[in-house]
């Protein structure tokens, strides 16, 4: 592609374009996709007439003034001057874009990097380097798809230690982030009257507690220390909670033996419970003997069941 043959679809896209209606694009989110033509002017360390850079380049907006854009581009009429022989070339570049304002027309600056590769027809010879990229230029977003573009860029070859130029022109488009129209603000509603809040729902919570005895003991056994201790958090945790501690034991002795008995085991839960950071105050114990029996004291299994100290306790819980 020729240069002016590049302007002419520029400017032609323009006029067909400036009809419609103007609307800033360079959304954050949106891509820009652009083709560009650019008069190259290139180091005399090359012994090269000045060219033409014709190619196209893909870009995303990470917010709405910021581009990351990656380009291509082929050199045109790039000829070895002393010899006439055409010079084959490309430019990959990355980089930066800048953008200033937030109308249809907008400013820019760039930098990034660039790989530069030349090769004379008809050898094998390849000049490749690495360059830095800056440039300046303005954008004219035309309507909501189509803009075009002015810039001059300075290219400084890190192998070389040269520096080149390139000026031209570019047509893209834009899209993947529409702006929407901004509505009248609807007139504020009164507020309304604050609801009273509602009720917090409750629910009933039991603890119980069932603590065994060997035969003719109060000691606590080992087993049911973890019990003891469950009972301790959970009125602790609600402190208006109270309870009392009940013991009972089997029918084996008299009824004087075992009333004294059963009141040993109850006082044992308690301070057990005690010992374990509850109140003394919310904590009362209570001794029936062998007049509650739950099991038949006719048998080994149902005496161990009897030999035993109960304890429940009950509180209102929020229901979350």
């Amino acid at each position: 592609m020729k240069l002016k043959n590049t302007v002419g679809l520029v400017v032609g896209a323009a006029v067909a374009a400036s009809s419609m209606s103007v609307l800033a694009q360079g959304k954050a989110g949106s891509v820009e996709v652009e083709a560009f033509a650019d008069r190259y002017f290139t180091d005399s360390m090359y012994d090269a007439n000045d060219g033409t850079l014709v190619g196209g380049s893909i870009g995303y907006f990470v917010n709405d003034d910021v581009l990351l854009n990656i380009g291509l581009g082929k050199y045109e009429n790039l000829e070895h001057e002393p010899t006439n022989t055409d010079v084959d070339g490309k430019l990959l570049q990355l980089e930066a874009v800048r953008h200033f304002g937030a109308g249809n027309v907008r400013p820019y600056i760039s930098a990034g990097l660039a790989h530069q590769e030349f090769e004379p027809d008809g050898t094998t010879i390849e000049d490749r380097t690495t360059m830095a990229m800056a440039g300046v230029g303005i954008k004219n977003y035309l309507n909501e798809n189509f803009f075009v573009k002015a810039g001059v860029d300075a290219l400084y070859g890190f192998d070389h230690g040269n520096t080149e130029w390139q000026a031209g022109v570019g047509l893209g488009i834009n899209f993947g982030s529409k702006s929407e129209p901004v509505a009248e603000p609807a007139p504020p509603a009164p507020a309304p009257a604050p609801a009273p809040a509602p009720a917090p729902e409750m629910q009933s919570v039991r603890v119980e507690l069932d603590v065994l005895f060997d035969f003719d003991k109060d000691t606590i056994r080992p087993e049911f220390r973890q019990d003891i201790q469950s009972l301790a958090e959970f009125m602790k945790t609600y402190p208006s909670v109270t309870t009392t501690v009940e013991g009972h034991t089997d029918s084996v002795g008299s009824d004087t033996y075992n009333q004294n008995l059963s009141e040993r085991r109850a006082n044992a839960v308690r301070e057990a419970l005690i010992s374990e950071g509850v109140d003394g105050s919310r904590v009362s114990s209570a001794g029936y003997g062998e007049a509650r029996p739950i099991a038949d004291n006719a048998t080994d299994e149902g005496r161990a069941m009897n030999r035993r100290v109960e304890a429940e306790v009950e509180a209102q819980v929020e229901v979350k």
